[in-house]
């Protein structure tokens, strides 16, 4: 039995579906939910253009606020299967942070959901789940 499971958590109904997994099928094991802030889509998501100057800092924050009330849903989600997380939150890049994690913090699997992005970016950037299923140094289980 895997004593820490990695869920990567974003705004997704795939990634609830992973937290339900990790707290079921491990609900003896230290589970941590992770959101990883890409420093790319502080300006895609505002719609900023190249060219055009924003204070980057209010982006991040507002960026950072969301990513904690995503953690508080992965927490209240959790705590429905009688299961306590923690949470973090990392900037980079999605598939490699998550990766990074996992090696950097003792996880001895990943519980990822089959998918979080749609549309143009997932088919620019690529399957994240499958990303981190080539490149991760521990077991994953792909929900979906």
């Amino acid at each position: 039995m895997p004593d820490h499971i990695l869920v990567p958590v974003d705004e997704s109904d795939r990634s609830t579906d992973a937290i339900d997994f990790a707290c079921t099928e491990y609900p003896d094991a230290r589970i941590t939910a992770l959101h990883v802030l890409d420093p790319g889509d502080f300006y895609t998501a505002t719609g900023v253009e190249g060219g055009a100057m924003a204070n980057y800092e209010e982006i991040q924050k507002h960026h950072e606020s969301r990513a904690e009330e995503i953690l508080e849903g992965a927490r209240e989600r959790a705590a429905e299967h009688g299961v306590e997380i923690d949470t973090e939150q990392v900037i980079g890049g999605v598939s490699r942070s998550i990766v990074t994690y996992a090696e950097d913090h003792d996880v001895d699997h990943i519980a990822i959901g089959s998918h979080g992005r749609t549309g143009a970016s997932r088919i620019l950037l690529g399957s994240v789940a499958e990303t981190v299923a080539r490149r991760s140094p521990v077991p994953v289980t792909i929900v979906r």
